[in-house]
Order: structure tokens, then C-alpha cells, then sequence
């Protein structure tokens, strides 16, 4: 669908095939007298990498498209294959973004490819074989990484984590590690049957990470038929023992509309979700139990890629009477909005005509579909109608094993005849062996040369046996620190959590030994005086830290400031000395600049002749209160007609921000307040809270 977009594409994985296509352009830049289409062919003789170019489409009389090859020794694209993850490149030191992502954790991939054989899922089929990094490896990678970036939690990646050999070993040691640096260590793709009470365990060591099952169909029947080699009671016997453990809330994902879809199998994820809902223990807190529904999107390279997609309408009539039996305390049902569904599978099995489309859905202002709030479904079915789609024909249409998909030049690896042969099988609701503990299934992607399993087993683990477990974190004489610090320049648009973790971070990196609380979600003992606002400078700030044994104050000051970014600068660091309590009323000194000529000392005169001036504020709660400015300007100056100096009082904790101040003194409007630049000149060191 993309293929008018790109010179070319790689397919498969890249650790190697990216530096192969580097060099070949390097050489080809260096050389002007070769042209662009030199370079493709290049490009097209490393393995995995696609030119688009190289291929012509043509369609039927039915519409059906097929790939003709330009070039006779260019016919398929095989998928590049990393044959040992245990030496591939891992980013041991990977850029730390100052502002929160999504994924805010040090990622390490324990292996790559599965085994199950899920009969919907792409990633399963395309990633083969399985390949494990050594437990020595990861242990060795994972602290590196986290030496360099700081990250409070640790994800274990794979397909299926919980298939890794000895995961319990490895998970011990990394714990004992993580544990003792109040690192949480989580694994994002586990199944039922893969975590036992063991495990779980090991994992609420620090604290309770997210714990997710997804039984993808409610009977055994259905989940025969998609190969999802789970039992009911595996499902139900996971749950309690998390239930017992301390868990408190379990999601749980299923789809509908697989092949063979009945509705007693829609009635089988009620009864389900309702079994699970009583596996808790009669003493404490009911648990809370998000179910999560998505509509079966058919996806190439799987044994249901000729299957057809239910529309939109079912998905919507089923999703409802799903959301209505599902009334019930403690369980949250959240879904996907089938429109979403039905797009991601036109995109899933479109072909080339798709281009076109998705310039003309983004003309119509389609972007960031992904996010409910920004996805406009009738702007793409006019895109649809402009450019002739028949979003039912890639969708809603099955096909036949003989019909030529626009995905035949790729080569995943994966036989068709294996895909036929588990299309079958699953239409007759037989499963398929994991290979990992039972014989091959010839699939297609082994040649057992160069590509085959790798698994790492206990007995090439010796490794694990050598290592020294470190001791239990001990505090031998507790400090509380004054740390003065400022935030100026480009700093000043660090939102206040951004800027604590911006600190902890460093703090880690650095192994400053900082004291955590207890409970449930343990937290560095670390406070921070009067928060500033987004886009506030100050020169002048104070943070109090406990830290569990005494530091070299001066080496701390210093390795933190190389490990903060510009505009955060550590100027002291003291033992904290408990100060007396503050005064009613404390003043603070602030700077205001602006590009333009607004300050007016006229208006400071009127300000200054005026007995009362009142401002009116609003609570969170939307209660307005009415205050006098007069009581919390002590003094102002304007030293030209582009910079003032203000003096504020903070009267019984309550205070006035300097924005506030200055547009009702100088009467300005929003957009002549808003550039203005506020610098806090000096601070008083309070008690801490």
C-alpha cells in the first residue's frame, strides 16, 4: 500500500541489512558518474530489501492485482534474518528524551520469534525462528544500560516472554539486582500457563507491574480454531494465583469476529469474565477487571490471510451486547471502535491503489487515526469514493487459496503450503504443537544451516552459577540533604515532574545511594520547594534529599551537573539543618522582561495611589474568591520600559503569581503577557513538608 512512497523498504530485520544499504550509498554518492536506478539495483541485491520500483502492477477484470517482476533475477524479496540475537547490536547507552514517551523504561530483548503458532498473529509467523540472547548477555547488557540511562523499570521483550528457557533463573538474578536499586522489572507478554505463582513472586519484588492475560476467544472450541493453546482452567488458575499474590487489577483482551465465530462463543467470554470475577478470595478489596475487545483484523503472511473481515455493523451490534451483559462492579469493558477496525484491515490487505488514498485522506486531514479524538471515519470513506475504493473488497471479501495477493513477492520465510495446511486445521479446530517442545512443523523457515532455533538451555547457563549475588542494601547512618540548585534558559520549559525525573535519574546514574518509601509503589525520599510554573526561571531553588549513607558532597555537585542538561545547574549541596519556622509572611524578589515597551511607570503610579485593587480568582472547584493585589505587591520598580523588578508577598502559604500581577497592573492582554520573562532572583530555605 505504501510502495509509491519509498525508493525502498526492508523487510525483516535490519541490525545488519542497514548497514549494508549505508555503504552501498556512501560508494554510490562518492561516484557521480553512476545514476539513481544503479543504486537501487544495488540496494536490491542485499538480501531483505525491497525496491518497489522493480515490480509493475497489473489487475485483472475483477480488480485483483499482480506484481510483474522488471528483472528475471528479481522475483521474490526474501526476509533479512539476524541468525544469532546473542551478538546483534543493543544500544547500550540509548538517548534518554527529557519529556515522558510512551515506553519510559529501558527495553531489553530477550529473544525474538515464537513457536505457539497463533493462527491470527503476523508477528508469530514472520519473526521465526525463535532465537534467545544468553542469560550472561542480557545480564551484562541490562546493567550497562541501566548504568547509562538511569530507568526505574526494566522490560523484558519477546513475543512470548514467559517461553524463555530458565526465565525463572534469570528473572531471580535480575530482581536481586533491581530490588536493591528500586528498579521494577516487568514482562509485558506473558500467557497463561508461562506464569507461575514463582515468577509472580519475583516480579512484585519492587512492585506490582501491569499483569495482562489474553485469552483472544472465551471457548475452548474457538480458541482451538485460531491455535491459542490455553485451557479455561490455566486462564482461571493464572488469575487466582495473582489474585493471592496481591494483584489488583487484571486486564484481559479477546477479539471478535474470528473464523467460525458463533454467538455462543460471544456468551463464552461473558461466562468467562464472570468466572474470573469470583476467583478472588472473600476477604479484601474486590479486584478490578478491564476487558478489552478488538475486532479480528485478517493480517498477510498468516493461515487466515484469505479469511474475510465482519463489518462494522456486527462489530458494533456484538461490542454492544457485550458492553450491557458485562454491567457488573469492578469490571471495565473498553474497545475498539470498529470503524478504526475496518481501515486497519483495508490497510492490512490493500494493494497499491492505496497510495493515491492515503495522500487523499491526509489532503482531507486524516492523521494520527490512531487516536479516538482525531479519527475522522467520513473524511475517509470520501477519500474512498475520490479515489474508487471498495473498502468491502479488501476487506469483507474471503479469497481463494489461487487468487494472487499483493503481498506474493515478499517472502517471509513461512511455506504457503504450511499456511494452507493450519487454515485447514483450524476449520476443523485442530491445533498445532509448539516446535520449541515438540517435533518441527516444517513451516518453511528453518534451513538448519544457517537459520535455525536458538535456545539457550540450562545446561549452556553455567554462567548463572558464577554469579555473585550482591548483598541486601543496608543504611548505615541516613542524611538528609540541602541541595541548591537553578533553573534558567531553556530549562524553564521543564514541567515540574519532568524536571524530578530528569533529576532522579541523574541522581541514579551517578549510584547516590537515595532512600525510597515503603508500600505498595515505593518512591525516592526526595521534596521540592514551591514548584514553579512551566516557563518560570529561577536562580535561586532548594530540593531536599534522604539519602541512606554519607557522599562526597563536592563529587555529587559536579556529577550532577555534567549529567543534567543546560539551564539545570547544581550550585550547593549541605547537610539540611532544620530552619525555624518561617514568618506569616515572606517576600520574593522577580525579574520581568519583554521584547516589548509595555511596562508603563504611569500605571505602577496608579497602582501604587490605589487604595485596594481586586482580582478574582477561581478554586479547582470553581468557587471564585475575590483578593487583594495591593496586600501582595510589596513593591514594584520599572527600570525601563522593556524590564520591572516586582517584590511579593506569600501571605499564610497563600500566594499571587507574577503573570498574574503584572496583567492587572499594566492592564495587558493575554498575548502581550505571555512572552514576558520571569525570573525568580532569590529564595528562602523552608522546612520541607
Amino acid at each position: 500500500p505504501i510502495a509509491d512512497f519509498f525508493d525502498a523498504l526492508v523487510v525483516g530485520e535490519g541490525e545488519e541489512v542497514i548497514l549494508q544499504l549505508a555503504d552501498k550509498w556512501i560508494k554510490w554518492k562518492d561516484y557521480n558518474g553512476k545514476d539513481r536506478n544503479e543504486l537501487l539495483k544495488e540496494w536490491a541485491e542485499i538480501k531483505g530489501v525491497y525496491v518497489p520500483s522493480f515490480f509493475k502492477p497489473e489487475y485483472n477484470s475483477f480488480g485483483i492485482m499482480s506484481l510483474i517482476p522488471k528483472y528475471p533475477d528479481y522475483i521474490t524479496v526474501r526476509r533479512a534474518v539476524i541468525n544469532c540475537l546473542d551478538t546483534a547490536t543493543f544500544p547500550e547507552k540509548p538517548i534518554i528524551p527529557y519529556g515522558k514517551p510512551i515506553h519510559d523504561r529501558l527495553r531489553m530483548e530477550i529473544s525474538r520469534g515464537c513457536t505457539r503458532g497463533c493462527r491470527f498473529c503476523q508477528a508469530g509467523m514472520i519473526y521465526r525462528p525463535v532465537r534467545e540472547r544468553s542469560q550472561k548477555t542480557i545480564i551484562q547488557k541490562t546493567q550497562e544500560a541501566l548504568k547509562s540511562t538511569g530507568y526505574e523499570d526494566l522490560s523484558l521483550l519477546s513475543l512470548s516472554t514467559g517461553d524463555y528457557s530458565d526465565i525463572e533463573p534469570l528473572m531471580e538474578h535480575l530482581m536481586t539486582e533491581c530490588e536493591r536499586e528500586r528498579i521494577a522489572v516487568s514482562l509485558p507478554s506473558l500467557r497463561a500457563g508461562t506464569l507461575t505463582p514463582d515468577l509472580m513472586k519475583l516480579i512484585k519484588k519492587v512492585r506490582k507491574t501491569g499483569f495482562t492475560i489474553a485469552p483472544e476467544a472465551g471457548s475452548q472450541r474457538l480458541r482451538n480454531v485460531i491455535n491459542k493453546n490455553i485451557s479455561e482452567n490455566e486462564i482461571i488458575e493464572t488469575v487466582q494465583n495473582a489474585f493471592k499474590l496481591g494483584w489488583k487489577v487484571i486486564k484481559l483482551y479477546f477479539m471478535i469476529g474470528l473464523p467460525t465465530e458463533t454467538d455462543e462463543d460471544h456468551l463464552a467470554i461473558i461466562e468467562l469474565v464472570k468466572k474470573i470475577r469470583h476467583t478472588r478470595e472473600k476477604k479484601g478489596k474486590a479486584p478490578h477487571i478491564n476487558v478489552s475487545i478488538t475486532t479480528f483484523v485478517p493480517k498477510p503472511h498468516t493461515p487466515f490471510q484469505w479469511e474475510s473481515q465482519i463489518p462494522p455493523e456486527k462489530a458494533k451490534r456484538i461490542i454492544g451486547q457485550m458492553k450491557e451483559s458485562l454491567k457488573l462492579p469492578g469490571v471495565r469493558v473498553k474497545w475498539q471502535n470498529p470503524d478504526v477496525s475496518i481501515i486497519e484491515g483495508l490497510w492490512a490487505r490493500g494493494d497499491r491503489r492505496l497510495s493515491s488514498l492515503l495522500l487523499n485522506a491526509y489532503q482531507k486531514g486524516c492523521r494520527f487515526d490512531g487516536w479516538s479524538d482525531q479519527f475522522n471515519c467520513s473524511a475517509w470513506n470520501e477519500a474512498c469514493l475520490d479515489e474508487g475504493i471498495d473498502i468491502h473488497f479488501f476487506t469483507a471479501r474471503k479469497r481463494s487459496f489461487d487468487e494472487k495477493l499483493p503481498w506474493d513477492n515478499i517472502d517471509s520465510g513461512i511455506s504457503k503450503k504450511y499456511l494452507v495446511e493450519e487454515y485447514q486445521k483450524g476449520m476443523g479446530e485442530k491445533i498445532t504443537r509448539d516446535c520449541r517442545i515438540d517435533e518441527c512443523n516444517q513451516c518453511g523457515v528453518c534451513d538448519f544451516k544457517n537459520i535455525l532455533p536458538d535456545i539457550y538451555d540450562g545446561k549452556k547457563n553455567e554462567y548463572m552459577d558464577s554469579v555473585k549475588t550482591p548483598p541486601p542494601p543496608t543504611q548505615t547512618n541516613p542524611v538528609k540533604l540541602t541541595i541548591k540548585y537553578s533553573k534558567t534558559g531553556r530549562a524553564r520549559f521543564f514541567g515540574h515532574l519532568e524536571m524530578v525525573n530528569i533529576i532522579i535519574r541523574a541522581l541514579k546514574r551517578l549510584k547516590i545511594p537515595v532512600k525510597y518509601s515503603q508500600g505498595f509503589h515505593p518512591k525516592p525520599k526526595i521534596s521540592f520547594q514551591d514548584p514553579l510554573p512551566i516557563g518560570m526561571e529561577s536562580e535561586v531553588e532548594y530540593m531536599f534529599l534522604n539519602i541512606t549513607e554519607p557522599v562526597d558532597r563536592n563529587r555529587m555537585v559536579t556529577g550532577l551537573n555534567k549529567n543534567l542538561p543546560e539551564g539545570l545547574f547544581v550550585h550547593d549541596c549541605s547537610i539540611y539543618s532544620k530552619e525555624k519556622k518561617s514568618s506569616e509572611t515572606e517576600t520574593l524578589r522577580y525579574r520581568v522582561t519583554s521584547n516589548e515597551n509595555i511596562f508603563k511607570k504611569n500605571e505602577v503610579e496608579r497602582f501604587q495611589r490605589s487604595e485596594t485593587e481586586i482580582i478574582t480568582k477561581t478554586d479547582k472547584k470553581g468557587r471564585k474568591k475575590e483578593i487583594d493585589l495591593k496586600r501582595h505587591v510589596s513593591e514594584i520598580k520599572v527600570t525601563d520600559p522593556q524590564c520591572i523588578e516586582i517584590k511579593m508577598n506569600t501571605l499564610q502559604g497563600k500566594k499571587i503569581r507574577p503573570r498574574e500581577a503584572i496583567g492587572t497592573i499594566f492592564n495587558l492582554t493575554e498575548n502581550e503577557i505571555k512572552p514576558v520573562r520571569i525570573v525568580k532572583l532569590d529564595g528562602l530555605v523552608k522546612s520541607p513538608n
